[in-house]
């Protein structure tokens, strides 16, 4: 049971022709802390005369549009840090985690990494692996990735000192209720593109190098908005139908290098938000190995939306702070401005609740209190419901992801609708070049 919020806002009074009591009441179920997931499809072209989705005049099914294919777009596999992280995220995702059989040793793990690189290098270039049956279906990438996190058992055949204080489970918070079997895992492959196709053959590809070496330890298919249903940068929604991310800090700006990849790129006029500069040294705990890389929370937060549809809109944008057409916050006009937590309404009203997810995620902390979330959404069948992959990556865990998640585990409005089935942690590795493998530092270092 989430911890209820009573406590927290009664000292505030009605807005918006509700009471807090009213919301909390009206919502019936309880539940955990997270965000979640958005809705994938997209119309190439609407119906009418002189649409890309008119017909041929002839009374014929309407044409579309198809110049915004992207099957042939490619993401580079070799570098110096993986792909997947600072990459505009793709529409659709699988993330696959595998447990070692017993007795795999430290030679038979590199083999198996080996394959692995070789093979996810292939695909996503758009090749064919040596083995693949249906090479066909490598043609278009679609801006796949591969993204490789390593968990404590792998970490530790190349020695149990290489492995980092940090990479354990969580603490447990009050408002979890983890399914043990999401909680575990080797090794994570964080399968992305643009076409569900792609994305599947390449599970299927990278789960037969696997065999010999590992057993799947869980999976989960994920999806964001399909490709070409928004602009490039949209801010995507979610299945509660808000903005989802909005705090991002910006792929390839100075603030991404430190809070992700712990790393200052020594910028002659380096330019921050609006949060401030964040420190150059949340990297600095790092090992050797994880030079280039970046550690990864992920969290299986489960979503009930039946109990969500019975809180009205007012409801719905106290408890998260920001107004759900255009994502901005309850003191703001506009998505993207700063939210001021001592703003009030011609009442004396603050706008925006101490117990919102917006306040209690972000304020009173520092600008080292971020962190990059790259979140995908499910359904699943068999009565699972709905939920959403919360991806986290941050430089350091402990500075950057528990402040907040310890907050948001005391208290959170939107704890009232959201529940963690799973939680782990991973070390994303740097990449590699061509004729190396991921993990390469670690286990030849």
């Amino acid at each position: 049971m989430a911890p209820t919020t009573e406590t927290t806002v009664n000292t505030e009074h009605e807005r918006s022709g509700f009471s807090r009591r009213g919301l909390l009441t009206s919502t019936a179920a309880a539940g955990g802390v997270g965000l979640v997931g958005a809705t994938a499809g997209f119309e190439l072209g609407r119906y009418g005369p002189g649409s890309a989705g008119s017909s041929d005049g002839d009374g014929g099914p309407p044409r579309r549009d198809l110049n915004g294919a992207n099957g042939a777009e490619i993401e580079p596999f070799y570098g110096t840090r993986q792909s997947g992280v600072e990459t505009p995220p793709q529409a659709h995702a699988h993330f696959l985690a595998f447990t070692m059989k017993p007795g795999i040793t430290a030679a038979e793990a590199v083999r198996w990494l080996r394959l692995l690189t070789a093979d996810a290098a292939a695909l996503t270039q758009g090749r064919p692996p040596l083995a693949d049956s249906e090479s066909e279906l490598t043609a278009d990438p679609a801006r796949l990735t591969v993204t490789f996190g390593f968990g404590p058992g792998l970490v530790a055949l190349a020695g149990k000192q290489r492995v980092p204080d940090w990479l354990q489970p969580l603490e447990k918070f009050r408002i979890d209720d983890l399914d043990p079997d999401r909680c575990t895992g080797d090794l994570l492959l964080q399968i992305c593109g643009d076409d569900p196709l792609t994305v599947a053959h390449a599970r299927r590809m990278l789960f037969k190098d696997t065999r010999t070496f590992a057993e799947v330890a869980w999976q989960r298919s994920g999806f964001r908005r399909a490709y070409g249903s928004t602009g490039e940068g949209k801010t995507q929604r979610n299945l509660f139908g808000q903005l989802d991310g909005t705090a991002n800090p910006g792929p390839g700006s100075e603030d991404f290098a430190r809070i992700i990849w712990g790393q200052a790129t020594e910028s002659a006029d380096p330019v921050f938000s609006a949060r401030g500069e964040p420190p150059a040294d949340l990297g600095s705990h790092l090992p050797p190995w994880l030079d280039g890389g970046t550690t990864l929370v992920l969290r299986d937060i489960a979503m009930n939306l039946d109990t969500w549809d019975k809180a009205d809109r007012p409801a719905r944008e106290f408890s998260t702070g920001r107004t759900l057409d255009i994502g901005a916050p309850l003191s703001g006009a506009d998505e993207f401005d700063v939210p001021d937590f001592t703003a009030v309404d011609k009442r004396g009203l603050t706008r925006i609740s101490k117990a919102a997810h917006i306040a209690r995620a972000r304020d009173g902390f520092g600008p080292e209190v971020q962190i990059h979330r790259r979140t995908y959404n499910y359904e699943s069948g068999a009565g699972e419901g709905a939920g959403l992959m919360f991806a986290s990556f941050q430089a350091d865990i402990e500075r950057q992801f528990l402040p907040i998640q310890r907050r948001l585990a005391e208290v959170d409005l939107l704890n009232e609708w959201t529940t963690p089935i799973g939680s782990t942690v991973w070390a994303i590795p740097p990449g590699t070049s061509d004729g190396g493998y991921i993990g390469q530092g670690l286990f030849d270092g």
